[in-house]
């Protein structure tokens, strides 16, 4: 975990928070497991974040673990992301075209 930049910490955090993001996208991406997942997010949040963050996870509500999850997913990315590659977001269309 150590290893990780810290734009790379801050995307963990930010998928972590992500209902529909599964623990398994973040280990494919980053080689960090559920566990050091949740190590790095008690870390580096609030100890009440982090306590908000783990109910979450362990709700109904949070999808973060493939087992749990709708066999309607099918993915691991919006719907507004054209293309997902390793953490590297391809840029997006505009809203508009001039």
């Amino acid at each position: 975990m150590s290893q990780l930049a810290q734009n790379d910490i801050d995307r963990v955090i930010e998928m972590a928070w992500e209902d529909r993001t599964p623990f398994e996208a973040i280990e494919h991406q980053f080689q960090l497991p559920e566990k050091e997942v949740i190590d790095l997010m008690r870390k580096t949040l609030k100890a009440s974040s982090f306590r908000l963050w783990r109910k979450r996870v362990n709700s109904g509500v949070s999808q973060k673990h493939l087992k749990k999850r709708s066999g309607a997913i099918d993915r691991f990315k919006c719907t507004s992301q054209r293309q997902i590659t390793h953490n590297k977001i391809s840029k997006r269309l505009p809203f508009f075209v001039r």
